[in-house]
C-alpha cells in the first residue's frame, strides 16, 4: 500500500509538470525522443496518418510512425465546468464513431476535492469524452456536463461497441475503493453522454498475478487497475488488456470473457502477457495491416524525474489468445 502511494505521488507531480509545459511543434522527431505516457495510436487512413496523443490533451503526427511532429494541442475545455480551467489530461484516445471523432480522456481538477480514505484526499477526477470532426481536433465538449457520478474518481475510459450499444469502459480507483475496479455504462448513441446503471465487470483482486505488501508486510493482490483496451481475436474470443503492479513493477495483464460478451465472466490470465516495466497498451493496424501494441515504460533520470517512453510491439491476434511477439522494428 505505501509503494503505491509513493508511485502514485511521483506520477502526480510528473503530470503537473508536464500539464503545465506546452513546447512549440517539432518536425522529424523520433518515436524514442518523445516522452508520453499512455501513448495511444489512432491510423487515419483518408489522411495517411498516426494520431499519437495519451496524456497531456496533446496530439502527435507521423505517416510512418518512426518520425514525428509536434506536439499539437487539441483538447478544448469548457473553463467554467467542473473541470476549472486548467485540469491535468490523461490518457486521452481517439475514436473515430460514426463519422466523427472522439475524445476519450481522464480530466482532474486539483482544487476540487470528493473524498478523503486513509488520510489520503481525492480531488475530482473523471472521464469524459469530447467531439471533433476531424481527427486533429479541435475536440470540444457535447452536452452532458458529467459522464459519471462527480463523488467518484474514475479514469482511463475507453469505447466498445456490443451489439450496437456504445459503451465507456472504465476504472473506478483504487484510492477510494482500496480494491480498484473495471465497469462499464452505456453511452448515448451520439456518445454525448451516459445513461442507465453502471456494471462491475472484474475487480483488481481478481488478478493472479499482481502483488503488493499491506501494511502488515504481508503479500497480498494489488490494488490498481488501469488502462483497460478491449479486442477480439480472430477466432472471436473477447479479450481486455489491463495494467497493474507487481510490487513497484508497473505490469500488463489481459482477461478474457467466457461469454464473448461485456458481461463476461471474465477469466484472468495466470501471467502478464508483457514483460515488466510495460503496461497501458493499446492495439491498432498499421496501414499494411500489421497489428501492433502501443505501451510505455518508464524509469528516473539522474535527478529522479519520472519519464515515460512510449514503446511499440508486434502482436499475434490469430488464435483464441493475444500473443505479444517482440518490439517492433521500423
Amino acid at each position: 500500500m505505501k509503494a503505491c502511494l509513493i508511485l502514485f505521488a511521483i506520477f502526480q507531480v510528473t503530470q503537473v509538470f508536464s500539464q503545465n509545459r506546452t513546447s512549440a511543434p517539432r518536425t522529424n522527431i523520433p518515436l524514442d525522443s518523445i516522452r508520453l505516457s499512455d501513448p495511444y495510436i489512432f491510423p487515419d487512413k483518408a489522411s495517411n496518418t498516426y494520431y499519437m496523443t495519451g496524456t497531456g490533451g496533446l496530439v502527435w503526427k507521423s505517416s510512418d510512425l518512426k518520425r514525428w511532429s509536434g506536439p499539437y494541442k487539441v483538447a478544448r475545455i469548457d473553463t467554467s465546468s467542473w473541470m476549472g480551467p486548467d485540469p491535468m489530461i490523461w490518457a486521452a484516445e481517439i475514436h473515430q464513431y460514426k463519422g466523427r471523432y472522439y475524445y476519450f480522456a481522464t480530466f482532474t481538477n486539483r482544487k476540487v476535492k470528493i473524498d478523503t480514505v486513509k488520510g489520503k484526499v481525492i480531488e475530482r477526477r473523471a472521464c469524459h469524452v469530447l467531439v471533433s470532426e476531424k481527427p486533429d481536433g479541435p475536440y470540444v465538449p457535447m452536452k452532458d456536463p458529467t459522464y459519471l457520478p462527480a463523488n467518484m474518481p474514475t479514469l482511463d475510459g475507453t469505447l466498445w461497441v456490443e451489439d450496437g450499444t456504445p459503451y465507456l469502459i472504465f476504472c473506478h480507483e483504487w484510492l477510494q475503493n482500496q480494491n480498484g475496479t473495471m465497469e462499464k455504462i452505456a453511452l448515448k448513441p451520439d456518445l454525448s453522454g451516459t445513461f442507465g446503471e453502471r456494471k462491475l465487470l472484474f475487480r483488481a483482486s481478481d488478478s493472479p498475478w499482481s502483488r503488493e505488501k499491506n501494511e502488515a508486510g504481508d503479500t497480498v493482490p494489488n490494488k490498481v487497475t488501469d488502462g483497460p483496451w478491449l479486442f477480439r481475436t480472430k477466432t472471436g474470443k473477447l479479450g481486455m488488456l489491463w495494467t497493474s503492479w507487481v510490487f513497484n513493477v508497473y505490469t500488463q495483464g489481459v482477461a478474457y470473457s467466457a461469454t464473448g460478451k461485456l458481461d463476461g465472466p471474465w477469466i484472468q490470465e495466470k501471467v502478464p502477457v508483457t514483460g515488466p516495466n510495460i503496461g497501458h497498451g493499446m492495439l491498432f493496424r498499421t496501414f499494411d495491416g500489421k497489428l501492433l501494441m502501443s505501451a510505455h515504460s518508464h524509469s528516473e533520470d539522474s535527478n529522479g524525474k519520472y519519464l515515460r517512453y512510449p514503446k511499440l510491439f508486434e502482436a499475434d491476434d490469430s488464435g483464441d489468445k493475444l500473443v505479444i511477439d517482440r518490439p517492433y522494428s521500423f
